[in-house]
């Protein structure tokens, strides 16, 4: 008796346009979640690689095809996440056709505007480690069209980049409402003026120290070792002693 398919009633223009996306890391994904209906996060790293599933996931949405997040147990035996196909008629048009290939000059542009460093936590990197990001949420503006500006871009560290990629799509705005003002007075668009972080109230300061500022670095470590508390709480009751003010452990 054939096996029968995961998804026998998709509407024709729903197939072309899983068709039509080109993309090698978005073509896996969709092959492989019409082959066998959902696709997981271990899956995604043991079988194709992708350590980071979210950005794998992201891809096939940015071509505007609707995904769904559910949860199956893994082969440890845990939770882990997984995806599949949402409703068809959810899917976008053209305006998520996937990102353009940003030109060398464009690069340079935002290397002169904001130096070699990463826009979120300032560490200075040869530009070629910098990664070009839309400043409010891709998924929620979708390409902009016409004249590249360098204000509606930042550059960004790998690491800065996933965790953005992380924040955003776990944020109700990403996922429901899609207002491209509560996106961009996020702090993922304007780390140095923003009013909430992913919706939520919270101001964030991230800190880097280089070459000769190390040993201040591995001082504070020390010091907060010797006080056995956690450099980043240690480094906040510094700056409470110094600002004159107090605030109340969490509650145990």
């Amino acid at each position: 008796m054939p096996k029968k398919k995961p998804y026998p009633d998709l509407p024709e223009d729903f197939r072309r346009k899983l068709r039509s996306v080109k993309g090698k890391r978005a073509k896996r994904v969709i092959g492989h979640i019409l082959k066998f209906g959902h696709v997981t996060t271990e899956e995604l790293r043991e079988k194709y690689g992708y350590d980071h599933s979210p950005r794998a996931i992201r891809d096939v949405k940015e071509h505007g095809i609707p995904l769904e997040t559910f949860r199956v147990k893994g082969s440890h035996g845990r939770q882990i996440a997984a995806y599949r196909f949402g409703q068809p008629s959810q899917a976008r048009g053209k305006e998520f056709a996937g990102r353009r290939a940003w030109p060398k000059a464009f690069k340079e542009d935002l290397v002169g505007a904001y130096g070699e460093r990463c826009s979120i936590c300032s560490t200075a990197l040869p530009a070629r480690y910098l990664q070009i990001d839309h400043r409010a949420c891709f998924e929620v503006i979708g390409e902009q069209t016409g004249e590249l500006k360098v204000e509606d871009y930042m550059l960004l560290c790998g690491s800065c980049n996933r965790a953005k990629s992380w924040s955003c799509e776990h944020c109700k705005n990403w996922k429901d409402d899609r207002d491209q003002s509560v996106c961009k007075t996020c702090y993922w668009a304007s780390p140095t003026k923003y009013l909430h972080i992913a919706l939520r109230l919270i101001r964030r300061l991230d800190i880097t120290w280089t070459e000769q500022e190390v040993p201040e670095y591995e001082q504070l470590l020390s010091m907060s070792q010797h006080a056995q508390r956690e450099l980043p709480d240690f480094v906040k009751e510094v700056l409470r002693r110094t600002l004159g003010t107090r605030q109340e452990g969490p509650k145990q």
